[in-house]
Order: structure tokens, then sequence, then C-alpha cells
């Protein structure tokens, strides 16, 4: 099956962006697709073999879900790859003139529309990139 890919420049440090990325206090802030989700709680064990868990809730309390995996292989300031079920994704960061471009690959699942994924990882990757780009 094909990856999907999405991918978002934030004019922002690369050490910014990266601690930004895996900080479980600001993954709870960005980590939403839409206004009406959020992230009640984030877990991060950041290393190879390492586990992480976000428990993402719609803010009316009608369903919620973990989005949660093990960290696979890790290259500071540069890369992140990760399993969550039997699904895969890579997290490359690289820095350009003015920001760094964030380019995110995984293994989509067979339930939902492909276009449908791939825009509600855009979305939180958008999201993410506001948030860094906000903080001081």
């Amino acid at each position: 099956m094909m990856k999907i890919a999405v991918e978002s420049r934030v004019n922002a440090p690369i050490e910014r962006v990266w601690d930004t990325y895996i900080n479980p206090q600001d993954i709870e802030k960005w980590n939403t697709a839409s206004a009406d989700w959020h992230t009640v709680n984030a877990v991060v064990d950041f290393k190879p073999g390492g586990k992480f868990s976000s428990r993402m809730e719609a803010k009316d309390g009608s369903m919620g879900f973990d989005f949660a995996g093990v960290y696979t292989h890790i290259v500071p300031h540069e890369l992140i790859e990760y399993s969550f079920g039997d699904r895969e994704a890579q997290v490359k960061f690289s820095q350009q003139e003015g920001g760094v471009l964030v380019h995110l690959e995984f293994d989509p699942d067979t339930q939902y529309p492909v276009e449908h994924q791939k825009n509600g990882w855009q979305a939180i990757l958008d999201n993410f990139a506001k948030y860094v780009e906000a903080k001081v």
C-alpha cells in the first residue's frame, strides 16, 4: 500500500521545531485536526523502543481514541520513525532558509478514505506549524 505524505514549513529554528514536536505539554496544545477536538493527555518516552500515546477526544465528549505507538528510529533534529499498530510513519526535519520543512509519511489505514486521512494529518501538521511559530 502506498504511503500518504504531508508536509508543512515552520518558520522557526530547528531546535524549537524538534523540541515542540516531542514535548508532551506542547503536543497537548498542537495535536488536533479541528477546533472541536483536542488532545487531553500525551505521554512520550522519546528513545528507540520508547512508547508514546496521545489521548484525542471530541470536545463534546462524544468520542475519543488513543494514538499510540513505539519509536523505532531517531536521528536528532533530522528524523523520527515510529510504528503504531501494524502501520509505520516517518517524520523528516529539513533545515531550509528561513525555517524547517517537516515532511511526514505514514501508512494509511483501510477504514477511512485516503483523502480524509491526508486532510486530517495535514491539518494537524499545519496546526503544529502555527503553534511553533506563535511560541516565544
